[in-house]
């Protein structure tokens, strides 16, 4: 128990430090922000809400989008995309009713499962992926839209990730 506690003290010590320190450190928040306007065409995150990995608002927005940094790499959300991120990070069932983007230019920082949203290392049937490269997202309100989409990034093209979940999405790489 007390090892929990203070674990739950260190994590509030370190989101509150690095708060401060980047309200105390205006270029570390210039950095920051200029970080996670690159995950989307400047036309979306200079108008953007920026928020730093702990969801602190560095700045607001005025066009509906949010770019922040995170531990999948510099992203861009709309409404309905950050409505599927609040979902996955709760375990909860997404509720957006419209088709939404995700913009992620700079690729994502990490590999992970094509199938299991939760997995946290390669299984011999979670499809593990490498880092990818630069990709547009996609969210459909109606999972049955997705049906006859390839399913792996290795068939070409546009692809759908987490099938036969809540968090189904189609992944469309770009090129660099």
């Amino acid at each position: 128990m007390k090892a929990r506690v203070a674990t739950v003290v260190l994590a509030g010590l370190f989101v509150t430090t690095t708060a401060l320190q980047a309200q105390d450190n205006p270029c570390a928040a210039t950095d920051q922000i200029k970080n996670a306007e690159s995950a989307a065409p400047l036309s979306i995150s200079a108008d953007a809400t920026i928020m730093d990995a702990e969801g602190n608002v560095l700045r607001e927005g005025t066009n509906g989008w949010t770019c922040m940094s995170s531990e999948f790499g510099p992203m861009c959300l709309d409404a309905p995309w950050m409505n599927w991120l609040e979902a996955y990070m709760g375990k909860t069932e997404p509720t957006f009713t419209r088709t939404g983007f995700g913009y992620m230019l700079q690729g994502g920082a990490e590999g992970g499962s094509n199938t299991d949203p939760y997995a946290t290392e390669a299984t011999a049937d979670n499809e593990w992926l490498p880092p990818g490269g630069p990709h547009i997202m996609v969210v459909v309100p109606d999972a049955a839209a997705l049906e006859g989409l390839p399913a792996h990034p290795d068939d070409g093209g546009p692809w759908v990730m987490y099938r036969d979940t809540p968090y189904a999405h189609i992944m469309v790489p770009v090129e660099d």
